[in-house]
């Protein structure tokens, strides 16, 4: 079976397992990007409570989070983890976002993708991992999101070799699958839930829906 063949096959035995997933939250595109920025190295429902606080203060807009100190925004993203850090990478986002695109994310979402993902890729705080998040899910544009559990899955399925890196496995996926936006945004996230329930780090392999392709 061709690579292609084989990973549609495990799209639809995903799919048809769990169903569609409806990721990435977020009520605006802003705060798509806010969330992929503040998840780094945390748990979704800690980002949740983070986002609560800067919704409750009515700063949840780019113009919003740039009239914020850092300490403030530091303070309102405290859940998160790692706050300090998070806070001065949202800021950081934010201030380019201004000076290249005067606040407008229709503006940023308008260029051209690669050259996009570039730019983010120049932010400090933003890697691959959060550039690509930004790109599929705020702004809907073809761009394959890896992850951990995207590693771990398909290198124990032997589909990409253990010691392959960001781009390589990214171009594994695009290289072999439509250049769909939708399939993308799908695909990731219910890798993310295969990782979660069933390929952990001690693994659970006769539940999971993927067994065959083992």
């Amino acid at each position: 079976m061709s690579k292609k063949n084989t990973l549609l096959k495990i799209y639809r035995k995903m799919y048809d397992s769990l169903g569609p997933q409806k990721w990435w939250p977020g009520e605006t595109p802003f705060e798509i990007i806010i969330g992929a920025i503040l998840t780094q190295n945390t748990n979704w429902s800690n980002v949740e409570k983070a986002i609560n606080n800067i919704k409750k203060v009515n700063k949840l807009t780019p113009r919003g989070i740039h009239s914020l100190s850092l300490p403030e925004l530091a303070e309102l993203v405290r859940p998160s983890g790692f706050f300090n850090v998070k806070a001065k990478r949202v800021k950081t986002f934010v201030n380019w976002l201004f000076l290249k695109y005067d606040g407008n994310l229709t503006a940023m979402f308008n260029q051209d993708c690669r050259m996009l993902r570039e730019e983010l890729l120049s932010i400090s705080g933003i890697g691959p991992e959060t550039a690509d998040s930004i790109l599929l899910y705020a702004g809907n544009m073809p761009t394959f999101v890896i992850d951990a559990y995207t590693h771990r899955i398909f290198s124990r399925h032997s589909l990409i070799p253990e010691e392959s890196a960001y781009d390589e496995m990214k171009s594994f996926f695009e290289d072999n699958l439509p250049e769909d936006t939708e399939l993308y945004n799908e695909y990731h996230a219910l890798i993310v839930n295969i990782g979660k329930l069933f390929c952990k780090p001690k693994r659970a392999c006769e539940q999971c829906p993927l067994l065959e392709f083992l």
